[in-house]
Order: C-alpha cells, then sequence, then structure tokens
C-alpha cells in the first residue's frame, strides 16, 4: 500500500507540474472570468445559462489536460526504460497501474475544484445582477431574496462538478489502459472519439420505443453491446436538474417544481457507483495488457 501511495504521489505532482496543466487551467480561469462578466440576454435565466456554459469549459480543459497525462502515464516509461528501473524494486505492475490512475485522478479533481470555485465565485457576484436585485440594498428583504438566489444556485452546482469529475476519471481509465500500448499520438485522439460515441449511447440503450425499435434482432444485440462496453456518458450528465432547475433549498423548499438536494446527491452516489464499475472493467482490460507488454520499449 504504501508503494502504491507513493506513486499516487509521484504521478499527480508529476500531472500538475505539467506546462499544459497550468495552461489550460489559467487559460480556463480567464474564460470563466470574462463569461461571469458578460450577459446572456435570456430573460432571466442568465446565471442558469453561465453555469451550463461554464460546466462545458471545466469539462473540455480538465479533460484535456487530463488526456495528456493519462496519454504519456505508462507508455512513455516503458519506452524510456524508466519502468524497467521502478519494476526492479519491489513492485507488482497492478500497483503501477493503480498508483498511475489514481494519481491522474486526484490532478482531474484539484482542477475541477480549482475552476469550479471560480464558477461559484462568478454565480455568486452575477446573482445581484442578473435578477435586477440591489446588492447593496439596506432592505432584509432583499438581501434574503439574493442569499436564497445564491444558495439554490451554488446547491445545484456542487453535486454537477462531482458528477463532471467522475465523467472525466471514466474517460481517464480508458487514457490509462490505452497507454500501455500506444503513445500520445494514438491515445489521445481514440479517448476523444469515445467521448463523443459515449455520448451517443443514450439513444443505444433504450432499445424499446428507440432508433433500434423495430429492427431485427441482431441489430438490437449488436446496439446492447455497443451500449455496454462504451461508457454511458448519459449518466454524468444531469444539468436538466442541477443546473436548469431550481433545487429545494431556502426559501424555494415550498417550491413543488424544485429538485430536493436529497434526491441529486443520491443521483450521484448512483452515478458514482456505475463509474467505479465500468473503471475497474477498464483498468482490468488495461492490466491484462499490461502484463503482457515487454517493458524494454519499441513495442506498440
Amino acid at each position: 500500500m504504501c508503494r502504491t501511495l507513493v506513486i499516487i504521489r509521484y504521478t499527480f505532482l508529476e500531472a500538475v507540474l505539467q506546462p499544459i496543466y497550468s495552461l489550460l487551467l489559467t487559460l480556463g480561469a480567464a474564460i470563466l472570468f470574462i463569461f461571469g462578466l458578460l450577459p446572456f440576454f435570456t430573460l432571466g435565466e442568465d446565471t442558469k445559462m453561465f453555469k451550463s456554459v461554464a460546466l462545458d469549459v471545466i469539462l473540455l480543459l480538465v479533460l484535456l489536460a487530463t488526456l495528456f497525462a493519462t496519454s504519456k502515464s505508462i507508455y512513455e516509461e516503458i519506452e524510456d526504460r524508466t519502468m524497467l528501473t521502478l519494476m526492479s524494486k519491489p513492485v507488482r505492475r497492478w500497483q503501477v497501474m493503480i498508483g498511475k490512475y489514481l494519481g491522474i485522478v486526484l490532478a482531474a479533481a484539484l482542477g475541477v475544484a480549482i475552476l469550479g470555485v471560480v464558477v461559484i465565485l462568478g454565480t455568486w457576484l452575477r446573482i445581484p445582477t442578473d435578477y435586477l436585485l440591489n446588492a447593496s440594498s439596506l432592505n432584509d428583504l432583499v438581501r434574503n431574496q439574493i442569499w436564497d438566489y445564491r444558495l439554490m444556485h451554488i446547491s445545484g452546482l456542487l453535486p454537477q462538478l462531482v458528477l463532471t469529475w467522475l465523467q472525466i476519471s471514466v474517460l481517464a481509465a480508458v487514457g490509462v489502459a490505452l497507454s500501455t500500448r500506444f503513445s500520445l499520438v494514438v491515445n489521445l485522439p481514440t479517448v476523444i472519439i469515445l467521448y463523443l460515441a459515449g455520448n451517443l449511447t443514450r439513444f443505444l440503450i433504450p432499445i424499446s420505443g428507440g432508433p433500434l425499435a423495430g429492427k431485427s434482432e441482431a441489430v438490437q444485440i449488436v446496439g446492447r453491446a455497443v451500449g455496454l462496453v462504451l461508457p454511458y456518458l448519459g449518466t454524468f450528465d444531469l444539468k436538466d436538474m442541477t443546473v436548469l432547475s431550481n433545487v429545494k433549498v431556502g426559501s424555494f423548499a415550498a417550491d413543488p417544481q424544485a429538485v430536493p438536494l436529497a434526491l441529486l446527491w443520491g443521483y450521484v452516489g448512483m452515478a458514482a457507483l456505475y463509474a467505479v464499475s465500468y473503471c475497474t472493467f477498464v483498468l482490468g482490460a488495461g492490466m491484462w495488457s499490461f502484463q503482457r507488454r515487454e517493458l524494454g520499449g519499441g513495442e506498440g
């Protein structure tokens, strides 16, 4: 366990100290800051639109930073023979893979947290303007109203940030598994294509009434198989409830159409179980490949 923790620490530091990591986070913070100052002209829905766009920015930039880390996590160490030195120590290959993966997803969590704080701050500051309320008012009614809006929006934002990190973690598992055989040139576009395909699985899995309804049994079997092998990334998209709907907190607790906060976090828990299951499957396949890989380089 101590050896795995050392690998996790080393991989985390290696990921966050990459120039591309700092560059993408700085770029993301700048974009979110600018978006936080801009009106969206959505007739009272500016805050929701800002959160929706901001979450997409976080997903895109942190995912790119993570994929650069995963693509180089194992393959380059095999090619430059660093892995031979590592494996000469009392450490097993599964410890290397798990340590690499956990270090990378911790770096992704840090990235989501940093940009998430920027989004929360932007949401906090723009509430009065978006709802045409005077932030400097001495009227307790107005001040309480501003506080309730802030609490409601941020309460829905937090679970979606966790879901964003879980989605990145699933794709990071694929990247780490592929890095046992393929370089950055192959790994990066493959995971991006898988990300696009994973967002289409929501149209494959619900066979009944879906686009495959009425098709032959063979087509439906293939559709189910593809839907099970590809990550179902729709699991991590809860924006309709976390961003575009009101959350039952503060004065919004009496709103019959508001979404209960416990329901949101319960869904996050279910999504986390799916993420753990899929990552276990993918990393298991990657471990099978890693066990059969020569560590002297020049392969793949």
